[in-house]
């Protein structure tokens, strides 16, 4: 019974997939729901603001690049041999296609750095992932949420002790110090990104090893490129994983029961606009609560939204519009977001730079390390191994909120994204921890 109705529910998921993506080719193409056509005008007309220098500053006008561009990189992914199987298929084209427009000089300056603008300072990112963050945890079951928040450390002291332990054996294998192998390489990766693990995590280097600050950044900025950018690559890896071998996999589901309500109603605008407000309210209140308490914003938010959750404190008008407004978000504006990330986030040059095999190798078993720690502790603890390898494993090991909307974007499993959250920042922090307990052992 319970591998029929699994069987079921992936038929259903391949469904939804097949109706987002357009991938039937019986049907008319069709990008972003346009016709093919319609949607080639709509870039050409874009394209050519972008050159003549007439596109719109701000908002505007780096939201129709990114939603525009990045639909077009997306589509084209899903589309590439190999690349839409193993690779991450749309969301990988969408951050790198971005970046190498930059890296070329093919996106002029002023709209790159108009695009980097919106995502940094314009707050772009954290409109997203408030959405996502919002309508995920309301629409959870209130009971299986705590069964999940109880345990859900455990997956994630296994991808940090799994990514350490492989790291130092591969880093003897080929020829690194174990020193440097768990401070330069793994550490790093599993530090929740630039501003939350990278620069303090360099804060501490430089105050036990004695070297500016600015010495280790530049030591660990590629560590942390490169293993986002393997992070992406497994994901969609452990998403083919887990359509080969359903046992293993919950699709989108970390344990056996939990699931996003999915009840019967009609979108409404009003309910949605209700949805939008709760996310920017829960958003707020996180940034209040991090002016008092010493987390990072994303977890206060997460904390905040699952009490109210469990607490059943949220009317059910809310509820369904914040999980109206996370699905809108989610399906409109991810491939957009994706571009930003690769225009904003990432540096081909950083990447490229650090492109010698036992560096790669070592980067790889790092993320390897991580993958199947969480995924062998996410199982001993109840979770099916894929979602826990993806949120608590891959999601430690990325680079914090634009990895996390990556990697879950690959993965196909976006309804992950608290628990991401919860892995790089909370986990982020447990690594800023152990890196200073571990590094005066090498001292």
């Amino acid at each position: 019974m319970e591998q029929t109705a699994r069987k079921l529910e992936n038929n259903e998921v391949t469904k939804q997939e097949s109706t987002i993506y357009d991938l039937n080719p019986n049907k008319q193409v069709k990008i972003m729901g346009l016709p093919i056509l319609w949607f080639a005008i709509f870039l050409l007309i874009t394209i050519v603001t972008v050159y003549t220098g007439t596109l719109p500053t701000g908002m505007i006008g780096s939201l129709l690049v990114m939603v525009v561009f990045g639909e077009a990189l997306g589509w084209i992914g899903d589309r590439l041999p190999i690349i839409k199987s193993y690779l991450g298929g749309g969301a990988i084209v969408a951050i790198f296609g971005s970046a190498y427009l930059v890296y070329s000089g093919i996106l002029p300056e002023s709209v790159s750095a108009g695009v980097d603008e919106f995502m940094t300072t314009g707050g772009f990112l954290d409109f997203y992932i408030a959405a996502l963050i919002t309508g995920s945890i309301l629409g959870m079951d209130s009971k299986v949420l705590v069964k999940i928040g109880a345990r859900y450390f455990v997956p994630i002291i296994g991808a940090v002790f799994g990514a350490m332990l492989i790291a130092g054996i591969v880093g003897l294998i080929i020829g690194f110090s174990v020193q440097d192998a768990v401070l330069v390489i793994a550490l790093p990766i599993l530090g929740g990104g630039m501003g939350a693990g990278a620069i303090p995590m360099a804060q501490v280097y430089s105050e036990f090893l004695g070297n500016p600050p600015s010495y280790y950044i530049s030591i660990l900025v590629p560590a942390l490129a490169l293993g986002n950018v393997f992070a992406i690559v497994f994901a969609s890896l452990l998403n083919s994983l887990g359509n080969k071998v359903p046992s293993l996999s919950g699709n989108g589901q970390l344990i056996p029961g939990f699931k996003l309500e999915e009840k019967k109603s009609t979108f409404d605008i009003s309910k949605m606009g209700i949805g939008l407000l709760a996310a920017l309210l829960f958003f707020a209140c996180g940034h209040l609560l991090g002016a008092i308490i010493p987390l990072h914003p994303y977890a206060l938010m997460i904390i905040l939204v699952a009490i109210a959750k469990i607490a059943n404190l949220i009317p059910e008008n809310v509820v369904e519009g914040a999980s109206q407004w996370y699905q809108f978000v989610a399906k409109t504006w991810t491939l957009a977001l994706l571009f930003g990330i690769g225009v904003a986030f990432t540096d081909l040059n950083a990447v490229l730079a650090a492109l010698s095999i036992q560096y790669v190798l070592l980067v790889a078993g790092v993320v390897l390390g991580a993958v199947i720690g969480a995924a062998l502790l996410g199982r001993l603890v109840g979770f099916y191994p894929i979602e826990s390898a993806i949120s608590a494993g891959l999601c430690m090991a990325n680079m914090g909120g634009t990895g996390d909307v990556a990697v879950l974007s690959a993965a196909k499993r976006m309804q992950l994204m608290p628990f991401a959250q919860i892995a790089s920042r909370l986990g982020g922090a447990l690594i800023l921890l152990l890196a200073g307990l571990i590094i005066p052992l090498f001292v």
